[in-house]
């Protein structure tokens, strides 16, 4: 890649007075820094440099820095010009270097050459747009470990546990008159366990990731006046719902984004769940039971004493459920002490009172624990869907490797393991692009923003 034209890009735009930065990238990076210093700079020096337009013009006194390919972010020549003032001064300063001889970057295009010149794999690279995107602490982190390579570090430890089973499998191969002998071997059984064990706890740790960068999709749900904007608001911290005593006060679904103790949750209220009396309340159960279809958890939010009626109305409903937790509202008002239940039939809850703010804290951890937060925080990675899909096809491969290995007593048993293996490998391969098309590649790097 390395020689490749020149682009250049307005890397960050600074605030009111603050600092801005214009990053080049390509053969010509030398050379225009040379121009604009009026020598020759020190490689990683800060440069203190008159800036001049091509009239001679000054246009800003500021700092110019040089890394020379193969030691930058993009493993190319690479020049950064950090100036004051706002975006007329950086559009002047990059029209200059538009002129001596730099085009403008595509969206993300200098992670895409890091990425193609081996100074990032695919998940890292994606991860430097998770960074700047990220909307919480916890997101935050999650995506710089990504960037560190923990995700990618995961991805490599399944490819090696992956061709250890290749090994294993393909000397039947080699071997067919000891076909049976080799699939048949405790070793064999062992490896593939652990492999799909490994495949398992990664995938549940992307899915982690993935809510983290995303934001927890909270759904609220209930019979009317069971608390559900009030809970709302308590979790908010003001009014983002109307609270009245009249049942049915919530006819549509009430969106709120909230930051709760450094994570992100996209909170839905909705209708009461009831028997509707007309079309409009029809259509607004219609919409919180899709809101329910699609959520990461729900909140049933009931009474102590009114739990199972309000779960089997729910259930029966909506059918098949998100993971579900029970929210036992109004506890100051029943008398009962705000707690956690770990077993209302199968399902954990949490007693609180959202009038008087007890036992909100006990939800909160709860919530801090669904998004990924606590137990496990300091190795969260962020990931993306494709990361998940890419890992779901994978486990589902390797499943089928474990089951022909299982069934050793039929023909051709070797083969079909191995080539279920080695689909696995290749789409493992997806999440840090050792092989990915033009197509993924163009997808991913055009979401970032120009000048990353």
């Amino acid at each position: 890649m390395t020689g490749a034209e020149t682009i250049a890009a307005v890397a960050t735009a600074p605030g009111a007075g603050g600092i801005g930065i214009v990053r080049v990238s390509g053969a010509a990076a030398g050379r225009i820094a040379c121009t604009l210093l009026g020598r020759a700079p020190t490689p990683r020096h800060a440069h203190l440099a008159a800036l001049h337009d091509a009239r001679g013009e000054l246009l800003d006194r500021g700092l110019l820095l040089f890394f020379p390919a193969p030691h930058s972010y993009t493993g190319e020549d690479v020049l950064e010009l950090q100036v004051h003032g706002g975006p007329v001064l950086l559009d002047l300063l990059l029209r200059r270097v538009h002129a001596l001889g730099a085009r403008p970057a595509r969206p993300g295009e200098f992670s895409q050459r890091a990425f193609l010149n081996g100074k990032l794999d695919l998940a890292q690279a994606e991860a430097v747009a998770d960074v700047i995107a990220a909307g919480s602490e916890a997101a935050l982190r999650a995506a710089q470990r990504s960037l560190f390579g923990a995700f990618s570090v995961r991805v490599q430890a399944l490819q090696t546990q992956l061709t250890a089973a290749r090994v294993q499998i393909e000397a039947a191969l080699d071997f067919p008159d000891e076909e049976l002998e080799l699939l048949a071997d405790p070793a064999l059984a062992r490896t593939m366990d652990a492999l799909q064990a490994a495949l398992a706890s990664l995938l549940e740790q992307a899915h982690r990731g993935l809510r983290l960068a995303r934001g927890l999709e909270v759904v609220l749900v209930g019979v009317p006046n069971a608390g559900k904007s009030s809970l709302l608001n308590a979790l908010a911290g003001d009014d983002r719902a109307i609270v009245t005593s009249i049942p049915g006060t919530t006819r549509d679904v009430l969106h709120a984004e909230l930051a709760l103790d450094g994570i992100r949750l996209q909170v839905a209220d909705t209708a009461g769940l009831r028997a509707a009396r007309d079309a409009i309340e029809r259509e607004g159960i219609r919409r919180a039971l899709d809101a329910v279809a699609r959520a990461d958890l729900v909140l049933l939010v009931t009474r102590a004493a009114d739990w199972p009626r309000d779960l089997a109305l729910l259930r029966g409903q909506a059918g098949t459920l998100p993971p579900l937790l029970l929210v036992l509202n109004k506890a100051d008002l029943d008398g009962s002490t705000p707690a956690v239940h770990e077993d209302l039939d199968g399902l954990p809850g949490v007693a609180v009172s959202a009038r008087t703010g007890a036992g909100l804290e006990l939800l909160r951890a709860e919530l801090r624990g669904r998004a990924g937060i606590g137990e496990g925080a300091d190795s969260a990675f962020s990931a993306r869907e494709r990361h998940v899909e890419a890992l779901q096809r994978a486990a589902a491969d390797v499943a089928d490797a474990c089951a022909q290995v299982r069934r050793s007593g039929t023909d051709g048993m070797a083969e079909l393991a191995a080539e279920s293996l080695r689909r696995a490998q290749r789409t493992l391969d997806e999440l840090t692009g050792v092989h990915s098309s033009e197509d993924l590649l163009g997808s991913i790097f055009s979401s970032f923003c120009i000048g990353k």
